[in-house]
């Protein structure tokens, strides 16, 4: 983090130098995320092309964990608030989406963007309170809002169905099939990585870091904490209410108990920890290899699955404390790739 150190008091004040982003670093090294990011465009669409139904559906399944975990990136990786409630916005994203598209008959297209729009809404308004909390008390107190939502929509059967759910008709939008869902998702993952790339380079990104390292030491040197927070709080939560939208027109019909599974905050949490927090890819690579190492151990050990991916997951946490991404960028610049040496030197 030495390039934070370095560069903190130049993200504040009208007055301010302008930011490393936009003069210290080469133009090809700003501009080489955004031409992996093509690439990978390309590779996607290409990709499909080879894919049979059933694993284009898989396909889906990945890049909408790539996409919630990288929004869940945004306030719990940049900035470190560790966000326990993000299954909240996503399962927001499903109900408002169904019921615009039951009872007020709009279309899906317009039913998405609308929902995340209002998750966004919604996290700004609960976060501006809930982020004057730290460490563990914001957690539970975002599982708390997650809960809360997940009761409303219980006990709001004229609007909601209630524990009976509610269906997603197909009268205004056809439903996509196997081969639009694949392309919603994967737009939908591109556009969460083309936001993390964007806040990783710029002025708010190393607001951000500056956070996540001493909040206290940024709030001295002019970032306003507050907004800062706040917006990082917003953006993920609606671009998790996004792909939640996405998800509730593929199921159909919207239930209570699967959206606001916290299992899909876990989920989203394991991955971005795995893969390596507060990086643009490292939650591209979690996803990518909880997903198919999941699939894996579900054909081959159906009955001890959880077991396994479970004590993989402590294992790669234990020996990879900062995740895969961040592990392997250190390692080549030390030259030292050894996983015990990695422990010892997070004294774990």
């Amino acid at each position: 983090m030495s390039t934070l150190e370095s560069t903190t008091t130049e993200v504040t004040g009208p007055a301010a130098t302008p930011a490393p982003a936009a003069t210290g670093v080469p133009l090809w090294r700003r501009l080489s995320p955004w031409g992996v990011l093509a690439v990978g465009l390309l590779a996607g669409l290409a990709w499909q092309t080879q894919l049979y139904p059933a694993d284009e559906r898989r396909w889906s399944s990945i890049f909408m964990f790539v996409a919630v975990a990288s929004a869940w990136n945004l306030i719990g990786g940049f900035t470190g608030y560790a966000c326990f409630g993000q299954v909240g916005f996503f399962g927001m994203g499903c109900y408002l989406t169904a019921i615009f598209m039951f009872h007020l008959h709009w279309s899906f297209w317009l039913s998405m963007p609308v929902a995340g729009v209002i998750a966004g809404l919604f996290a700004a308004f609960v976060g501006a309170p809930l982020l004057r909390l730290k460490g563990h008390y914001f957690a539970v107190a975002t599982l708390g809002v997650a809960e809360g939502l997940r009761e409303v929509v219980v006990n709001l059967p004229k609007l909601t169905g209630g524990g009976a759910g509610v269906s997603v008709p197909t009268t205004t939008t056809a439903w996509l099939g196997n081969d639009g869902f694949y392309l919603l998702f994967f737009y939908l993952a591109i556009v969460v990585v083309a936001v993390a790339i964007f806040v990783a380079n710029s002025r708010i990104g190393f607001a951000l870091r500056a956070i996540h390292q001493d909040e206290d030491a940024a709030a001295a040197m002019g970032i306003n904490t507050t907004t800062t927070k706040t917006l990082a709080f917003a953006v993920s939560a609606a671009l998790t209410g996004a792909v939640g939208a996405a998800f509730g027109f593929q199921i159909g019909a919207v239930y209570p108990a699967p959206v606001f599974d916290v299992g899909i905050t876990v989920l989203m949490v394991v991955m971005v920890v795995i893969g390596g927090m507060g990086s643009v890819v490292g939650p591209i690579v979690g996803a990518v290899a909880i997903a198919f190492l999941s699939e894996y151990l579900r054909d081959k050990y159906s009955i001890y699955q959880p077991f396994i991916l479970g004590g993989i997951i402590v294992a790669a946490v234990i020996l990879l404390p900062q995740g895969f991404v961040n592990y392997l960028r250190d390692a080549i610049k030390t030259k030292q790739f050894s996983l015990l040496e990695n422990v010892r030197r997070y004294k774990l």
